[in-house]
Protein backbone atom coordinates (compact mmCIF):
# COMPACT_ATOMS: atom_id res chain seq x y z
CA UNK A 1 0.00 0.00 0.00
CA UNK A 2 2.70 2.17 0.85
CA UNK A 3 4.51 1.95 -2.18
CA UNK A 4 1.22 2.81 -4.24
CA UNK A 5 0.66 5.61 -1.93
CA UNK A 6 4.37 7.34 -3.30
CA UNK A 7 3.39 6.65 -6.75
CA UNK A 8 0.53 8.61 -6.98
CA UNK A 9 2.53 11.29 -4.96
CA UNK A 10 5.11 11.23 -7.67
CA UNK A 11 2.55 11.31 -10.23
CA UNK A 12 1.05 14.14 -8.92
CA UNK A 13 4.86 15.93 -8.52
CA UNK A 14 5.54 15.32 -11.84
CA UNK A 15 1.85 16.60 -13.00
CA UNK A 16 2.30 20.13 -11.36
CA UNK A 17 6.13 20.39 -13.39
CA UNK A 18 4.07 20.12 -16.81
CA UNK A 19 3.65 22.77 -18.74
CA UNK A 20 0.05 22.43 -20.19
CA UNK A 21 -1.08 24.88 -23.62
CA UNK A 22 -2.98 28.15 -22.99
CA UNK A 23 -6.48 28.10 -24.15
CA UNK A 24 -5.42 30.07 -27.85
CA UNK A 25 -2.44 27.39 -28.18
CA UNK A 26 -4.88 24.60 -27.90
CA UNK A 27 -7.10 26.10 -29.64
CA UNK A 28 -4.16 26.93 -32.72
CA UNK A 29 -3.21 22.80 -32.25
CA UNK A 30 -7.24 21.80 -32.28
CA UNK A 31 -7.32 23.83 -35.89
CA UNK A 32 -4.44 22.10 -37.41
CA UNK A 33 -4.98 18.49 -36.47
CA UNK A 34 -8.27 18.90 -37.76
CA UNK A 35 -7.33 20.60 -41.05
CA UNK A 36 -4.95 18.17 -41.75
CA UNK A 37 -6.99 15.01 -40.95
CA UNK A 38 -9.60 16.48 -43.35
CA UNK A 39 -7.06 16.94 -45.83
CA UNK A 40 -5.78 13.58 -46.07
CA UNK A 41 -9.33 12.01 -45.42
CA UNK A 42 -9.83 14.05 -48.83
CA UNK A 43 -6.53 13.25 -50.49
CA UNK A 44 -7.14 9.19 -49.98
CA UNK A 45 -10.60 9.25 -51.12
CA UNK A 46 -9.34 10.95 -54.06
CA UNK A 47 -6.27 7.93 -54.36
CA UNK A 48 -9.43 5.62 -54.05
CA UNK A 49 -11.71 6.81 -56.44
CA UNK A 50 -9.27 7.08 -59.03
CA UNK A 51 -7.73 3.10 -58.08
CA UNK A 52 -11.49 2.07 -58.37
CA UNK A 53 -11.96 4.18 -61.80
CA UNK A 54 -9.20 2.26 -63.22
CA UNK A 55 -9.71 -1.11 -61.62
CA UNK A 56 -12.87 -0.41 -63.47
CA UNK A 57 -11.83 -0.02 -66.92
CA UNK A 58 -9.34 -2.84 -66.51
CA UNK A 59 -12.18 -4.82 -66.14
CA UNK A 60 -14.51 -3.68 -68.57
Amino acid sequence: MKRLTEFFSGVAREMQKVSWPKRKELTKYTIVVVTTVLFMALFFMVVDLGISELIRLVIE
